[in-house]
């Protein structure tokens, strides 16, 4: 008998899986009933699996625009107008009839910019970190140097902006030299 009366046919989560692993293997087909451990976010508790995704598309709809030379002259106006690559792609979508800049052009927003040395010094996704960071540190030194929550918040946006300064850095789009600062943050920030 097996633990607390019962038949013995428990079985650990691991040996069920490793059962399953060499059946596969063999070529039989293994119909495993596990609820295996999902992998949790690195900065929050959500272990979510659903989510969508866009659909295979390999050319723009037939409504849309798709002049390239249009498509880059309003990509290159809106960006001299001080908006990010976000919102110009939003306004592209919303007030133009383009809603993929890529299928119709072969490029990105960014590519389109970096062409024509309209690029901004620091990659939008970066720039964002960093004004989130600043916002919490203004909040901190406004008379809340005691929420906690707003601390420990700062350290996983200052963590992040550490995490994708190092792959901008090995990919060239920053300077190797440049490091995270918080002294100096709001200089980079405005």
């Amino acid at each position: 008998m097996g633990v607390a009366g019962g038949t013995g046919r428990t079985r650990s989560c691991q040996t069920q899986t490793l059962d399953c692993c060499v059946a596969v293997k063999e070529g039989q087909q293994a119909a495993c009933k596990l609820r295996l451990a999902r992998m949790a976010r690195m900065h929050s508790g959500g272990k979510g699996q659903s989510g969508s995704s866009r659909p295979f598309v390999e050319s723009p709809p037939e409504w849309s625009e798709t002049d390239k030379k249009t498509i880059e002259e309003l990509v290159l106006k809106y960006a001299g107008e001080g908006r990010s690559t976000s919102e110009i792609g939003i306004v592209l979508r919303d007030q133009h009839a383009i809603p993929d800049v890529k299928l119709a052009t072969g490029e990105r927003i960014s590519a389109i910019l970096n062409r024509n040395e309209m690029a901004p010094q620091y990659p939008e996704d970066m720039m964002n970190l960093m004004r989130q960071a600043q916002r919490i540190i203004d909040h901190l030194e406004a008379g809340n140097r005691k929420d906690i929550h707003n601390r420990r918040q700062l350290e996983l946006t200052e963590s992040r902006l550490r995490r994708l300064a190092k792959y901008y850095r090995e990919s060239g789009r920053i300077s190797s030299d440049w490091t995270y600062k918080r002294d100096q943050l709001r200089l980079m920030v405005e």
